[in-house]
């Protein structure tokens, strides 16, 4: 009994595993084909619908999964898609969208896209593939056989103000769009070739006003040439119009109208077959140069050169300058002095006096700052009496302390004789 509850644990057990193993191989090994032609626009639709089987549901049975759900897509071995293939997803609850025009040069090389999605909500993801097998557009090689760059020669560019890229890539916005354009061109065949944001060609970001939209540029191609409303923009009172900002006159602009606002000033019409190939044949010489002489290499032993001389006349010529300018110098500084006897004899007694008293002050002053318990100097003390005339003994003994008596004696201080008739 034991042995048979270990078998038909192990059995379960190797079941899970093989559900989990195949589960994880089929989310990153799921792989879908496509075939776009090239030179014809190639819309994909990521749809989150799709990727929702690849997670769990949500916790509560019976309520609707609405996860949020980004891609991210790059070529495989790669970072980055390839350069004719754009993506765009507005917000994590809206599909995302791969879009682009397919070139010659990959028409017959498998294109595999890898895809990854995100849910926001369980941080899980799920890889899928995608193949792109381009193929050469329908009649290219019956219709136009010496034009294999381009299948339908004659393509205009429109600019469509009211829409953004993801609105203008649905399929029906498209479609109509693609009917208005035949009812005013009357082509046999007409393709549209590509579609670009007005923000990859450097337009502004609009307003979050008035349900402003960002603007789309598609390119459509025919193959017959255009139609005379179509010329319309080219007539020179349109031309000014347009340079004045102003609204040309299209008599077809009634058929767009209703759904799409074209900004026919920006419309761009080319005419392929009319363009001439700056293409050049190389032409190829037979690979020999001109005869220059005789290539004479340098010997193996080169001759050993004397820098002795380079040495002395670098340091020689600055040296000699800088001597002479010292020279100038000294003499400037010391042997254009006038000396102190002519400086006196030039200036007047008077002067020369007043100067030296000066000095003697000074040098009375600087000395008494060495040592205030000296005794005043004479030139501080009155000598006679203001009023008698009489001699003046002095004010304090030489032991006094004269550090805070002041420098010059008032009259106030002086004392006064008696009989001198003064009260």
């Amino acid at each position: 009994m034991q042995n048979t509850c270990l078998t038909f644990y192990f059995s379960v057990s190797y079941l899970s595993f093989c559900f989990s193993v195949y589960t994880i191989l089929s989310k990153v090994h799921s792989d879908r084909n496509v075939y776009p032609s090239a030179g014809v626009l190639f819309v994909h639709v990521l749809e989150r619908e799709y990727f929702k089987g690849e997670f769990p549901p949500y916790p509560k049975p019976g309520e609707i999964s609405n996860d949020p759900i980004t891609f991210n897509t790059n070529l495989m071995g790669y970072p980055d898609r390839p350069g004719w293939l754009r993506y765009i997803q507005r917000t994590p609850y809206s599909d995302g969208v791969l879009y682009g025009s397919p070139t010659i040069e990959n028409v017959g090389k498998p294109t595999i896209i890898e895809i990854t999605a995100y849910n926001r909500r369980t941080f899980e993801t799920a890889r899928h593939n995608l193949i792109i097998n381009i193929m050469s557009a329908e009649g290219i090689h019956n219709s136009f056989p010496s034009q294999l760059d381009f299948p339908l020669p004659y393509q205009a560019e429109f600019f469509i103000k009211n829409m953004n890229v993801e609105e203008m890539l649905a399929s029906e916005v498209l479609g109509d769009f693609l009917g208005a354009v035949k009812n005013v061109w009357q082509p046999e065949r007409l393709n549209a070739i590509n579609i670009t944001s007005a923000l990859d060609r450097g337009g502004r970001v609009p307003l979050p006003i008035n349900d402003m939209k960002e603007g789309v540029y598609v390119m459509v191609g025919a193959d017959v040439p255009f139609s005379s409303c179509l010329r319309e923009v080219e007539n020179p009172q349109n031309q000014l119009r347009c340079s004045q900002e102003m609204e040309p006159v299209i008599t077809c602009d009634k058929k767009f109208r209703t759904q799409f606002s074209i900004d026919w000033c920006k419309i761009s019409l080319v005419d392929k077959t009319k363009q001439v190939s700056t293409y050049q044949d190389v032409i190829r010489g037979e690979g020999i140069l001109p005869d220059g002489g005789e290539y004479k290499p340098p010997p193996d032993t080169l001759k050993s050169r004397d820098y002795y001389s380079d040495f002395l006349i670098t340091l020689a010529v600055p040296s000699a300058v800088a001597l002479v300018l010292f020279l100038i110098l000294a003499y400037i500084m010391c042997c254009r002095r006038e000396g102190v006897e002519k400086r006196n004899m030039q200036t007047p007694d008077i002067q020369l006096v007043h100067h030296s008293a000066i000095q003697k002050s000074t040098k009375e002053l600087r000395e008494m700052s060495k040592n205030r318990e000296i005794a005043w100097p004479l030139s501080t003390l009155p000598v006679f009496h203001p009023v008698t005339g009489e001699i003046v003994p002095p004010l304090h003994t030489d032991s006094y302390d004269n550090t805070s008596m002041p420098l010059m004696q008032t009259q106030q201080q002086v004392p006064l004789h008696k009989g001198t008739g003064i009260s």
